[in-house]
C-alpha cells in the first residue's frame, strides 16, 4: 500500500516531540540553577572548612582549651554549614523564609526537650572558659568536696578524700557556691589548744611560736597568731593560726599537734580534760515520811 506526500506528512505532524512536553529553555534554566547550587555547596564546603580551621587555630594560640575548641569548632562547622544549604536552596529557588522559619521551630522543640543537657553544656562552656577551678584541685562544688579529675562540656568528675568517685552535672556545679581550695597556693588552718588554770599562759603561748618558727612548711607571712580565746569551763583556751602551702595544709595540722603535745609535757604545761562539779544533797528520808504521815 503506497502513502501519498500529503499523507506522510500529516502522520509526522500527528507524532508528538519532546518539546510538546517540555519546555526546553524551563529546563535549560532549571539545570543551571541546580548546577550553581552544586557549585555553591563544593566552594562553600571548601571555605567553611578554611574558617572552622583558621577560628580552631586562633582559639588555640589563645590558650582555650582543647575541649571547648573541638565543641565551638564543631557547632561554628555546623552552623555554617546549615547557612550554606539555606543559601544554595535559594539558589534553586525554594524559599528561604519558610524553611529558617521551620529550623526554628524544630531547634525551640529540641531545646525545650534537652533543656536539662543543655544546661549543664552552657555551664560546661563557661567553666571552661572562665575556669574557676582546673584539674587537681580541691574544690567544694553543689555541697561536695573533691579534687577535680576531668572537666567535661557535660559534667565534672571528682574524687572524694575517701577514695570514691562523684560526677556532679555542671548545670548544678554552675548554679551553686564554687569553693576553690587550691587557687591561691596558700591556706590558713586553726588549732585549738587548751591549758589549765594553774597554768602560765604567756609561756604556753612562747612554746607554740617557737614551735611555729621551727617549722619550716608554716609561712612566715603572714605571721602566725596565738591568741586567747576564751574561758572555759576547765580550761583556758587558746587559739593557733597560722599560713601553710596548700600542698602541706594537713600534714602541718597534724604534727603541730603533735609536737604541742610533747613540748607542753616536757615543760609541765597541762592539758586539762572536762570536768563537772556534782554535789549530792542527802535528806532524811524518815523523817520526811513521818511528816507526810
Amino acid at each position: 500500500m503506497l502513502f501519498q506526500p500529503h499523507e506522510v506528512a500529516a502522520s509526522h505532524a500527528a507524532i508528538p516531540s519532546l518539546s510538546d512536553y517540555v519546555n526546553v529553555d524551563t529546563l535549560t534554566r532549571v539545570g543551571l540553577k541546580v548546577l550553581g547550587a552544586l557549585v555553591l555547596l563544593v566552594v562553600g564546603t571548601w571555605v567553611v572548612r578554611r574558617i572552622v580551621n583558621f577560628s580552631a587555630r586562633a582559639l588555640g594560640r589563645a590558650k582555650i582549651d582543647t575541649t571547648l575548641i573541638g565543641f565551638l569548632r564543631n557547632l561554628l562547622f555546623g552552623v555554617l554549614i546549615a547557612v550554606l544549604v539555606v543559601m544554595a536552596l535559594g539558589v534553586i529557588g525554594v524559599p528561604s523564609a519558610p524553611m529558617v522559619a521551620a529550623l526554628g521551630t524544630a531547634g525551640l522543640a529540641i531545646g525545650l526537650a534537652l533543656q536539662g543537657s543543655l544546661s549543664n553544656l552552657a555551664w560546661g562552656v563557661l567553666l571552661i572558659m572562665f575556669r574557676p577551678f582546673r584539674v587537681g584541685d580541691f574544690v567544694t562544688v553543689a555541697g561536695v568536696d573533691g579534687t577535680v579529675e576531668s572537666i567535661n562540656l557535660m559534667h565534672t568528675q571528682l574524687l572524694l578524700p575517701d577514695g570514691r568517685e562523684s560526677v556532679v552535672p555542671n548545670g548544678k556545679v554552675g548554679s551553686d557556691v564554687i569553693t576553690n581550695y587550691n587557687r591561691r597556693g596558700k591556706r590558713r588552718f586553726q588549732l585549738d589548744v587548751r591549758i589549765g588554770y594553774k597554768d602560765n599562759i604567756d609561756a604556753a603561748m612562747a612554746e607554740i611560736h617557737q614551735l611555729l618558727a621551727a617549722d619550716a612548711r608554716v609561712l612566715k607571712d603572714p605571721e602566725p597568731v596565738v591568741w586567747t580565746h576564751g574561758l572555759g569551763e576547765s580550761s583556758v583556751d587558746l587559739l593557733v593560726r597560722a599560713w601553710t602551702l596548700t600542698a602541706d595544709f594537713w600534714t602541718v595540722q597534724t604534727d603541730l599537734l603533735g609536737a604541742i603535745k610533747k613540748r607542753f609535757d616536757d615543760k609541765g604545761i597541762s592539758i586539762p580534760l572536762p570536768q563537772r562539779e556534782l554535789k549530792v544533797v542527802q535528806a532524811d528520808l524518815l523523817s520526811s515520811t513521818t511528816d507526810r504521815t
